[in-house]
């Protein structure tokens, strides 16, 4: 899927956009661009986007906003882009359903490292074609070809591409406890930085998602360790 995706660039700068979209295309992706969150609207409506790089000031919208409505509707994976300095945006950004997010000034080479690395995660592999058919935990069921997690009564839980690439990571490694700097390499595929807390973010929202407030009886925090899958997990094997 890394090749030939088709990448939206979101960003009221005409420049930026015109850099970004040789540099993207000269990395063997196809590129659309858009100015403000209207066109965003447009392209998204009539073209196949598989990854949305979004700018977080736009003229006629807030990124936060567009990415929370985006989120409502569609999975389709959101790189924010943003020249605030404050973690709380970036972990806003996170809190609503982005995927990752890059501070501007930045080298195009990591947004393609970033972009590769979102795609890889949402996409299907050869190993998750022979990952067992679904996970049972805690009266859930998750399938990970069909990324898709579902309660006792057969409800959906609504689950981003990055919390349900947490929630994979905990079920693949059941009983272990996981530091933050390792759920960062397994999830992101890159390290963490020292106030990165984006992986804390996703577990309080997994947790939310899970019914787990309170009590975590699901996802234990330990101190100073990370956090540990504390419940019972079965295998349904591929037929």
């Amino acid at each position: 899927m890394e090749s030939g995706a088709h990448i939206l660039v979101v960003d009221d700068d005409l420049e930026i956009r015109k850099l970004l979209s040789r540099y993207l295309v000269g990395q063997g992706f196809r590129v659309t661009t858009a100015g403000d969150g209207r066109e965003m609207s447009e392209k998204l409506a009539t073209q196949r986007i598989d990854l949305v790089v979004l700018d977080l000031m736009l003229p006629d919208a807030s990124g936060l906003d567009l990415c929370r409505d985006l989120r409502a509707t569609s999975n389709v994976p959101v790189i924010l882009l943003t020249a605030l300095k404050e973690d709380v945006d970036r972990i806003i950004g996170l809190e609503i359903g982005a995927d990752d997010y890059l501070g501007k000034p930045f080298n195009p080479r990591e947004l393609v490292a970033r972009i590769r690395a979102v795609l890889r995660r949402v996409a299907p592999s050869e190993a998750e074609a022979a990952a067992p058919r679904a996970f049972r935990f805690a009266g859930f069921r998750a399938e990970p070809d069909l990324r898709r997690v579902t309660a006792e009564d057969g409800s959906e839980v609504a689950l981003t591409g990055a919390e349900f690439d947490l929630l994979m990571a905990f079920l693949e490694r059941p009983g272990r406890i996981l530091s933050r700097d390792q759920l960062l390499d397994i999830t992101k595929g890159r390290e963490a930085g020292p106030f990165d807390r984006s992986v804390d973010v996703l577990v309080s929202r997994l947790r939310r998602k899970l019914g787990d407030q309170g009590a975590y009886q699901i996802l234990k925090t330990l101190r100073n360790g990370g956090y540990q899958l504390a419940v019972r997990v079965e295998l349904e094997e591929a037929s």
